[in-house]
């Protein structure tokens, strides 16, 4: 007898219907065989399935069982297809009699027949909803992920004895839809109020939070550049639900969600070493996974000691900081990944690190300093929007009673302005100013004749590209919506210059 189960790939960041068609023969020698391009954890699906189903009192024929997962020219990986395997053998057996035309079934089994949890449940969800399934069986660890989606019955397995119960006694009861709080939820031990001087440093993370600019902060060792980095979580905008959903989508084909936390509330911080390979920061693999680049997608990626980066590895960032996006071609297809990160990089200006210090005399060469400084080639430097310089902090403002203010406050004004750009591109696939295309400037940056001459003299004294331009106009409408401005005005423009590098920065 045949049956035919509906199940779920994961295939990049997305998922596609899988059919899982079992078939039972009398004719010829007992066998179990899988075929469809399954990988080595498809194939081991057999044992695991043997035993599940003995383990939970039901038999598996000494007959020839074929599997077929289609599509065929499609690889399969991953232990998601054991529940649907062993359902699609109790059904093809007559053992069980169910109605799973309008239902997908995804899950692992262990040995005993329990359900254990599984990676990319809340892509497979969102398709299964997309393509019109009433019905998803997921495995119990898997529920709270799995509940964010609306518009689709949604039942937790616990085992395979519980799937059968469900299709002959007693039914599985459906899970609730949960609408999550998209808010700030863990207290940070860094605050900007403890950071003591580096107000310019402070500023300019805080347009850099409020627009989702790239900085690159440079200073010698102890001025406070991984303090402050640190610290930059706290004044970050709120995720919105869709941006949590796409951040939550990510992590989970990853296969790093929290079972405890299924659910990414807070903009995502990456900060991967400077022996990172360049596989680890844009992703890759035979069936490629995400990298470092896109697990940081709607949040930041912190690169510290910037410089200490091999250069081809930093190069590797100049489509995705430009685009917004990574396609990564393998021979088993083109994967194309979300990749709108935020940089934030921290770097010293030479080898000792004192090079333009105050108190300290640099002792490198000035051939060292040349060859440090040019591990970071001009094209990314120029995709970075801010450029700061932090100096030493003076001794005086480290024993002094001086307070800064919080991240608390800093945070509001930046969440104030991230709404006035939500406002502005809620018809767009645009969130923040620095996403803006040439297009969209021109219809969001006005800029009055005053601005437009202090941008003519900058272009020239400063030898401004025409990407500088565009980049000191996008963070000069960031600070205009830090102040509730409708026009970009003069001063405006003049702050967004001084981001500019220059001999120091």
């Amino acid at each position: 007898m045949l049956a035919k189960v509906n199940s779920a790939a994961v295939i990049g960041l997305d998922s596609i219907p899988i059919t899982v068609e079992v078939d039972i023969a009398s004719q010829g020698l007992p066998s179990f065989s899988i075929v469809g391009l399954p990988d080595k954890s498809v194939e081991e699906s057999k044992e695991r399935v043997r035993a599940a189903l003995k383990n939970s009192g039901a038999d598996l024929p000494a007959k020839r069982i074929t599997v077929n997962l289609a599509p065929a020219d499609l690889p399969k990986e991953g232990p998601a297809y054991d529940l649907p395997i062993a359902l699609g053998i109790l059904i093809a057996s007559e053992q069980l009699k169910a109605d799973i035309n309008e239902s997908i079934f995804v899950g692992e089994l262990s040995l005993d027949g329990s359900v254990r949890r599984i990676w990319g449940i809340l892509p497979i969800t969102l398709m299964a909803r997309d393509k019109n399934f009433k019905n998803i069986f997921v495995p119990y660890d898997n529920l709270d992920e799995a509940a964010v989606v609306d518009k689709i019955k949604i039942f937790p397995v616990a085992s395979l004895r519980q799937l059968f119960d469900h299709f002959t006694t007693k039914p599985i009861t459906q899970a609730v839809y949960k609408k999550q709080k998209f808010q700030k939820i863990e207290n940070s031990e860094y605050d900007f109020e403890n950071i003591r001087g580096q107000e310019n440093a402070k500023r300019a993370l805080e347009i850099a939070a409020a627009g989702g600019h790239n900085v690159l902060m440079k200073g010698p060792p102890g001025a406070g550049k991984t303090l402050i980095a640190r610290s930059f979580a706290t004044i970050l905008p709120k995720l919105t639900f869709e941006e949590s959903l796409e951040v939550t989508k990510i992590y989970s084909v990853a296969n790093l969600l929290n079972p405890q936390k299924p659910v990414i509330l807070q903009r995502p911080i990456r900060n991967p070493h400077h022996t990172t390979s360049h596989i680890g920061l844009i992703g890759g693999g035979n069936i490629p996974r995400p990298g470092e680049i896109t697990l940081a997608h709607r949040g930041v990626l912190f690169l510290d000691e910037f410089a200490e980066f091999p250069r081809h590895v930093l190069e590797v960032l100049r489509q995705p900081m430009e685009d917004g996006e990574i396609t990564i071609s393998r021979a088993a297809g083109s994967f194309k990944f979300p990749a709108r990160f935020s940089l934030l990089a921290a770097t010293n200006p030479c080898p000792c690190g004192y090079f333009g210090d105050e108190t300290k005399n640099c002792s490198c060469s000035p051939s060292a300093i040349t060859r440090y400084q040019k591990r970071i080639s001009g094209p990314i430097l120029d995709r970075i929007d801010v450029h700061v310089w932090l100096p030493a902090v003076k001794v005086e403002k480290l024993t002094g009673e001086i307070k800064s203010e919080s991240s608390a406050k800093i945070q509001l004004r930046v969440q104030k302005a991230r709404q006035l750009q939500q406002k502005r591109f809620k018809d767009l696939i645009i969130t923040s100013n620095a996403e803006m295309g040439t297009k969209m400037m021109k219809k969001y940056c006005n800029l009055d004749d005053q601005s437009i001459l202090l941008l003519k003299q900058a272009i020239t004294k400063l030898n401004l590209s025409a990407r500088s331009f565009h980049r000191v106009v996008k963070i000069a409408r960031t600070i205009a919506d830090l102040e509730g401005s409708i026009k970009i005005k003069s001063n405006h423009v003049a702050e967004a210059l001084q981001y500019r590098p220059t001999d120091n920065n």
